[in-house]
């Protein structure tokens, strides 16, 4: 494992665009999942560790935002793995600025906000309740984990597995994924459905 770890850290491992499909389903599922963890955990913590809130517009546990920022940290920052430092720089930036674009707009266009910064703990460095400091931090410091951890097992699993079992997996992950993402956005306002929200606090599920 270590000789596979300083391969991947010198670029010697070289993906076909198979294994580059598995890779991205892999990167696609756990970044999600991560955040929504992160997330679920937080918000216990915010509540006074009173109520667990559900977090996220899914049906699965997983957060679109995250899955975005990782991909555009893996895209961005792959060609300077050597420099930590200048991963976590570079990652502060990214998901800093992809949080208050992202939160700015969805508060413009439909007049909502899926995150407010004003209204939690440990919000030092608060601008509009888009952003704050904490959150950015928390950010650059998993990018370590994303870059140096995850990355590498996605590479591994990727060159180790069955090609044809890890293309069935990533396939059906992908389309999972993508199909959560396409109901709640799409199908439900297109066809009046009730969204992942509605339907899991139907249930006795809270969110925040």
């Amino acid at each position: 494992m270590k000789k596979f770890f300083n391969d991947y850290m010198n670029d010697k491992i070289k993906l076909d665009k198979w294994q580059k499909l598995g890779v991205f389903a892999f990167i696609l599922f756990v970044s999600g999942l991560f955040g929504w963890i992160y997330e679920f955990i937080f918000y216990f913590f915010n509540s006074g560790m009173k109520v667990w809130y559900m977090r996220g517009g899914n049906f699965l546990p997983w957060i679109n935002i995250y899955a975005i920022g990782a991909f555009l940290i893996l895209i961005i920052c792959s060609r300077f793995k050597k420099k930590p430092w200048l991963v976590f720089l570079l990652s502060l930036v990214i998901t800093g600025t992809l949080e208050y674009f992202s939160g700015f707009a969805i508060y413009k266009l439909i007049g909502e906000r899926f995150w407010d910064y004003n209204v939690e703990i440990w919000n030092f460095g608060n601008i509009g309740g888009f952003i704050c400091l904490r959150s950015v931090l928390f950010f650059g410091l998993s990018s370590f984990l994303l870059m140096y951890v995850l990355n590498p097992i996605g590479y591994f699993l990727a060159t180790k597995t069955p090609r044809r079992l890890m293309i069935v997996i990533s396939i059906i992950v992908i389309i999972i994924v993508l199909g959560d993402e396409i109901y709640n956005l799409v199908f439900t306002k297109v066809f009046n459905l009730k969204n992942a929200i509605q339907i899991y606090r139907t249930l006795g599920f809270k969110y925040m």
